[in-house]
């Protein structure tokens, strides 16, 4: 289509355009210039009515381009169909709707030198509508002329809608027929909802418990306090890693597990619907580690000394996580093992520590502690490139809300900004879904070359962390209940190392 524009310097241009057009003329107007404008019309506004993004989509071989026609003004008398005449003369660039077999008027001439093509119209166009837009009988309803069926046009367009099927419905066609070889490549499975735990304490082969336990023994309690006084904070901070991204399915996912979960990774599934066991799973974790924590600081019946080191070795574990590993789901599970009732009214023993171990309280209380709520309140973050494993904690309590344990006021209900909290950690869901991939790398690579011990592996799973607290017999009973008796059980340890001051004795 050969394409002329009209400026409004080429004044010799627009003059000859407004007289052979049947523009308005100079002497008509009072104003030359406002006659050349409003004859300037470009070519560039037709061949926008079949861009990709417009509604009217035909492509160049469509059959509504064949009644594209030279129309000219003439003095004949107009026909049936002719458009009523408008206050406004009809620009020569202007598209003219007149009928596709109209024959010629007598006086009209095939060649002329400023004529533009006009679209015409064989029928009228019923209004559209769902099913006029997609009959391949009466054709698109944006078309100019529908094709006829059975034509090269007509198989055209009825291949074209079908390339235009949406997403869903490829995806149920999918899910019924199974996936064709060539683009889809592989068939369609449809995720598996998870509803039992992955944690099954009666059935977990152990290194260490007997086949029936009691809760909280003594030999065991012991056994455990040596293993974890054995190696530094470093060497336990890698255990948990390793566990932990093993249990959020960050490590160790293989395609069959990817084909079951309808994803790649843990932290993508947790976000979605069906990842609700994950979560409940997740959630479990966090608090059975804290819980095992807080028993080992205040199973420790010696001194004031004994019990001020072992604070600080659980400070710079949490140092570690956060730093070294970079894995903020165990970092916060320590920290909320230190920042329990039960830990922090001791106050002998936290006086010590600032006298014996004044860098571990410093770093506590100015670095870990702000840093912690500065997570939580969705304020800060570490980098992704030192990302084992994200802090998930608070969007977790928010998706699972009902059925998440009660540990104190949640970070947006204590403060002003509540929504902007809550929006954050959504927000921060985005981002803990899509760069799954790199906190699986990042985990790799920080555990490389690691020699893990099975021993510490072992007291660092949850199966395991769930018999030595509440016995063969109670690790299976419900969640509240099991977390209601051992608040109790941890209070009365608490009070005996330092039981508490009467108000007759101040």
């Amino acid at each position: 289509m050969k394409r002329r524009s009209v400026t409004m310097t080429d004044g010799l241009t627009a003059d000859k355009v407004t007289r052979s057009d049947g523009c308005p003329t100079s002497t008509s107007l009072p104003r030359p210039r406002d006659s050349i404008r409003s004859c300037a019309l470009s070519m560039d506004q037709i061949p926008d009515l079949h861009s990709p993004m417009s509604p009217i989509s035909e492509s160049p071989s469509s059959p509504a381009y064949s009644t594209v026609t030279r129309v000219h003004a003439a003095p004949a008398a107009p026909s049936a169909t002719a458009l009523p005449a408008s206050p406004v003369a009809r620009r020569s660039s202007e598209p003219q709707l007149c009928p596709g077999s109209a024959p010629k008027t007598h006086g009209e001439s095939d060649k002329g030198p400023h004529t533009s093509p006009s679209h015409t119209l064989g029928k009228a166009s019923p209004s559209p509508s769902l099913s006029s837009y997609s009959d391949p009988d009466s054709g698109h309803y944006c078309q100019l002329q529908p094709p006829v069926r059975g034509s090269r046009e007509w198989a055209a367009t009825e291949t074209s809608s079908q390339q235009a099927r949406s997403y869903g419905e490829k995806l149920k066609e999918l899910s019924e027929n199974g996936a064709p070889e060539g683009d889809w490549g592989k068939t369609f499975t449809v995720p598996i909802v998870e509803v039992t735990s992955s944690f099954n304490p009666a059935t977990f082969q152990s290194l260490l418990i007997p086949r029936d336990n009691r809760p909280l023994e003594v030999g065991l309690l012991r056994k455990v306090k040596e293993l974890l006084a054995e190696v530094d904070a470093r060497t336990l901070a890698r255990h948990v890693t390793k566990v932990d991204c093993l249990v959020a399915r960050i490590l160790g996912v293989t395609k069959e597990m990817q084909t079951l979960m309808g994803v790649r990774w843990g932290m993508e599934l947790l976000t979605l619907p069906h990842g609700r066991q994950l979560r409940l799973d997740l959630l479990e974790r966090f608090h059975t580690m804290s819980i095992m924590l807080a028993v080992d600081i205040l199973g420790c019946t010696g001194s004031a000394e004994e019990r001020a080191a072992l604070l600080h070795k659980t400070i710079q574990l949490a140092a570690e996580l956060r730093g070294t590993m970079g894995n903020m789901f165990s970092f916060a599970a320590v920290m909320g093992a230190l920042d329990m009732a039960q830990i922090s009214r001791l106050e002998q023993t936290w006086v010590t520590l600032r006298q014996r171990h004044t860098e571990g309280a410093i770093l506590y209380e100015k670095k870990l502690k702000p840093f912690l709520k500065s997570l939580n309140e969705g304020k800060e973050g570490p980098p992704l490139s030192n990302t084992t494993f994200p802090h998930v904690l608070p969007l977790i309590t928010l998706l699972e809300c009902d059925s998440a344990p009660p540990e104190g006021p949640e970070p947006w209900g204590s403060t002003e900004h509540g929504v902007e909290v809550v929006l954050a950690h959504l927000e921060a869901a985005r981002t803990v879904a899509h760069h799954g991939g790199l906190y699986h790398t990042n985990a790799e690579v920080k555990l490389q070359g690691f020699q893990a011990r099975p021993e510490l592996l072992e007291v660092f799973s949850t199966e395991f962390q769930m018999r030595l607290l509440w016995g063969s017999q109670g690790a299976s009973s419900s969640q509240a209940r099991r977390y209601e008796k051992f608040d109790k059980v941890l209070t009365a340890l608490s009070h005996k190392l330092e039981p508490a001051v009467r108000s007759s004795e101040l």
